[in-house]
């Protein structure tokens, strides 16, 4: 019987831009789907720190210039506006060394659903003829976004943006957003933040923020007297990353020699499983900052979170229409030196399912429904 092949071609992106802004370079990009609605895009993270959103067609929508650092990771999952109120919405966490970056969800889609409309028109193929002859950069809208640096604790490996939290004791009248961030990597197996959306920086900060650029403006001035440079072309400005929001740090867990690798967010950003390099497992509750769990012996591990149905006492019936409380979350291993996946209930459930797996084999997460959060 010949092999079935369960994928299907659904775009192809092929083109300069890619290479001349560091695609490929570095080990790679990141790459993500992008879904609102009926729109269907792929967002790439490239190695000079540029994010780029294109069709499946390999039309350029967007690029824009986060943090000139290489991106290691995009994750896009839905999350709660307020903790008080049950809006959820989509956000786009971008993963630098030691930086994050956050895009509001509602904010791309205003974005692409102004792309889309273009689409229908002629105005979309002018559009693209002028980004051909003229400043590509200067063609592409700004999309609000924040920044936070996150290397306190030395350069990290992985991140995630996990929730809204309250503000701190001092700030309760703040009208400003709080959010939870956990990154792990080698000097810290695990670290915690608070990132806030204000750019109020301390007053040493500020006074550098004035007092360098003035030097530097005397300086160049009192050169060019002396040396009568000839005038010239002025020359294309590089495109600049926004000033760093406020990040404080909230705890961290060193354990050397032990370093971490990989981290995989649950649904609602609650629990988050983080791989270390001596082979365990690490099961975090992301609002507690508290390690839940611990499974030992599984080098180089992937791990995912997924649901399954939840056995049931009662005695089966020939139809059952399933409910979101006949399913649980559970955690997908994958040990590729045992040649197995593993399937465990959490938070401490038992192991539900062992499935054996060849040399090579790869478990992927699909995009992140928002409208069905687990905890």
């Amino acid at each position: 019987m010949a092999k079935r092949n369960h994928t299907t071609t659904l775009g192809c992106i092929a083109c300069d831009e890619l290479s001349e802004l560091g695609a490929g370079k570095n080990h790679g990009f990141a790459i993500e789907w992008l879904v609102f609605d009926d729109i269907r895009v792929l967002a790439l993270g490239t190695s000079s720190g540029y994010l780029l959103i294109y069709s499946l067609d390999g039309g350029l929508i967007h690029k824009q210039l986060l943090y000139p650092s290489r991106i290691l990771k995009l994750r896009v999952r839905g999350t709660k506006r307020d903790i008080a109120q049950d809006i959820s919405n989509e956000e786009v966490c971008i993963v630098m060394n030691g930086v994050i970056a956050r895009f509001d969800g509602s904010d791309l889609q205003n974005m692409l659903q102004r792309w889309f409309q273009e689409t229908q028109t002629d105005f979309w193929d002018q559009k693209r003829k002028k980004r051909d002859l003229d400043d590509f950069d200067e063609t592409f809208e700004r999309v609000p976004y924040q920044l936070w640096s996150v290397n306190k604790y030395g350069a990290c490996a992985d991140a995630a943006i996990t929730g809204v939290m309250p503000p701190p004791l001092m700030e309760l009248e703040s009208s400003h957003r709080y959010y939870r961030a956990v990154t792990i990597g080698n000097d810290a197996v695990i670290s915690a933040y608070r990132l806030s959306e204000d750019k109020n920086r301390s007053l040493v900060g500020a006074l550098l923020s004035k007092v360098v650029p003035a030097t530097f403006s005397t300086i160049a001035s009192f050169s060019s007297l002396i040396w009568r440079s000839d005038r010239s072309l002025p020359k294309k400005s590089e495109p600049k990353p926004q000033s760093f929001a406020r990040a404080a740090s909230l705890t961290c867990l060193k354990d050397p020699p032990r370093k971490g690798e990989k981290l995989t967010l649950s649904p609602s950003g609650t629990l988050a499983a983080i791989t270390d390099s001596l082979g365990r497992i690490l099961l975090l509750d992301t609002q507690a900052l508290v390690v839940v769990r611990l499974w030992k012996g599984y080098r180089d591990a992937h791990c995912l979170f997924m649901e399954m149905l939840v056995e049931k006492d009662s005695a089966s019936t020939s139809y059952h229409e399933y409910k979101k409380s006949d399913y649980c979350l559970c955690l997908a291993i994958h040990a590729p030196r045992k040649g197995i996946i593993e399937v465990w209930q959490m938070r401490t459930g038992p192991r539900l399912l062992t499935i054996q797996c060849a040399k090579g084999s790869k478990i992927l997460q699909p995009h992140t429904d928002s409208a069905r959060q687990w905890h």
